[in-house]
């Protein structure tokens, strides 16, 4: 008991207090982190740094004296010491790459060498290599050696030749459960998995998950390893990308650090240039209504129904453009599919248009006071909505699933086709299409 308060007397925060710094982390602003960061000793704030982001990371050594950064800097691997590089100034990072000893300093300024979002910008070049001549038992003294004095992540032996080219992948209970005189190459798995220095991060993601990898080595233009992203490298990644996707399908600039830090002259930036272009593309919608003004004017019951009709539009469409962005961001569905889409969103908005249309259409036919509210043709107006409803559903739904192929095609971003920019596009169609039909359904009558 004596041994617990001496322990918790000498820890600053108590015995859970990097429990306390992980759980509030998030929420506290740029200096309070860095008066948490300092309030912990040196066990528990180096564990802290290794599990924080690149971003953090940086923010927490900026201030800090040369001879401090270098600490910390050093407790990174190759791989995490180039990814807060990232985050510093231009004009720091070779004096903070100067920090760093020999061998790794080669190693990050290799890494750094590629973008981020790249495989080569995310692998950790340090691995466990073997050649295919060792025998099993030379292979696992060898492996020991690598793991005590350069290799943190151990998943998986690398089987090299003399011109450092992949030639096979070996895992450790292959290499425990042999004998020790087999040799490596009698054992290894020559069909290997292996990605380019210059692939994106969102295929990776895609690789892992159909793969089920701990691990993924990398090969440079010259089919030599030079790395491996582990499964933990890519997490990440992965979240930032989905995040970016979220943000554009919700009209919004990619936030370039978490919610609560932005600024709110930034917030404004980022949420008022999407609004603003919508906002012009609404206008269109004003102008659509004014063309129609004498229609409206004879029939004014129409105007009742132009929410319905443009919100059902509008609805379809940012439905069919998410299914469609998510189900290209997993690699579900190429730009090739464009036409099997076609022809399964056409079948899905004439059914949907006609379960809402039918609806509408029965709605008004059956209601109490129909002749009260819309008229003695009450019927043909029933008509009108329901075979409205049925052309701008479709219409959404047809627009929604193919602006993502569209962007694609053209090298832009599908997720860009987000579900305001839809809804937006589908009110003044959606317009035009309830205005035509009124005019035809209603030719003669109330038109």
């Amino acid at each position: 008991m004596q041994d617990d308060e001496n322990r918790n007397s000498e820890h600053p925060l108590g015995l859970n207090a990097l429990a306390q710094a992980h759980d509030v982390w998030p929420q506290l602003n740029e200096d309070q982190r860095k008066e948490k960061f300092k309030s912990l000793n040196r066990t528990d704030a180096e564990e802290l740094f290794l599990n924080l982001s690149a971003s953090h990371q940086a923010e927490l050594i900026v201030d800090m004296t040369m001879l401090e950064i270098r600490s910390w800097l050093r407790l990174l691997a190759p791989d995490d010491a180039a990814d807060l590089l990232q985050e510093v100034e231009v004009d720091k990072k070779e004096e903070l790459l100067a920090l760093l000893d020999p061998q790794t300093k080669r190693e990050v300024s290799a890494l750094l060498a590629y973008a981020e979002d790249k495989a080569g910008g995310l692998m950790n070049s340090r691995f466990i290599r073997l050649r295919p001549n060792m025998n099993v038992d030379e292979a696992i003294s060898y492996i020991r050696i690598q793991a005590k004095t350069q290799v943190e992540i151990v998943y998986y032996s690398y089987v090299l030749d003399p011109e450092q080219k992949l030639v096979g992948v070996v895992s450790f209970r292959e290499l425990f459960a042999s004998t020790p005189n087999k040799r490596v190459d009698e054992i290894m798995h020559t069909d290997i998995v292996k990605i380019s220095v210059d692939l994106d991060q969102e295929h990776i993601g895609q690789i892992f998950s159909k793969q089920d990898l701990m691990a993924l080595p990398v090969i440079d233009h010259d089919n030599k390893m030079v790395g491996i992203i582990t499964f933990d490298d890519i997490a990440e990644a992965v979240q930032e990308e989905a995040t970016e996707d979220i943000h554009k399908i919700g009209a919004v600039e990619t936030l370039d650090a978490p919610y609560l830090e932005i600024s709110l002259t930034e917030m404004i930036k980022k949420r008022g240039g999407w609004l603003l272009i919508l906002f012009i593309g609404e206008m269109f919608t004003a102008s659509a209504l004014g063309y129609f003004e004498d229609e409206i004017q004879r029939a004014v019951v129409l105007s009742m129904f132009l929410p319905l009709i443009i919100s059902s539009g509008g609805n379809s469409g940012s439905q069919a453009s998410t299914l469609i962005v998510r189900a290209m961001a997993l690699g579900e569905v190429r730009l090739k599919d464009w036409w099997r889409v076609l022809v399964r969103e056409v079948a899905t908005g004439l059914a949907l248009g006609a379960i809402l249309g039918t609806i509408g259409m029965l709605r008004i036919y059956f209601w109490p006071w129909k002749e009260q509210m819309y008229g003695k043709h009450y019927a043909l107006i029933a008509v009108t909505v329901a075979s409205s409803v049925l052309g701008v559903v479709l219409w959404g739904t047809i627009s929604g699933s193919m602006l993502p192929f569209i962007l694609r095609r053209f090298k832009l971003d599908p997720a860009s086709a987000s579900a305001p920019a839809v809804a937006t596009i589908v009110d003044v169609t959606g317009l035009i299409i309830y205005f035509t039909a009124a005019s035809l359904i209603l030719k003669g009558t109330l038109l």
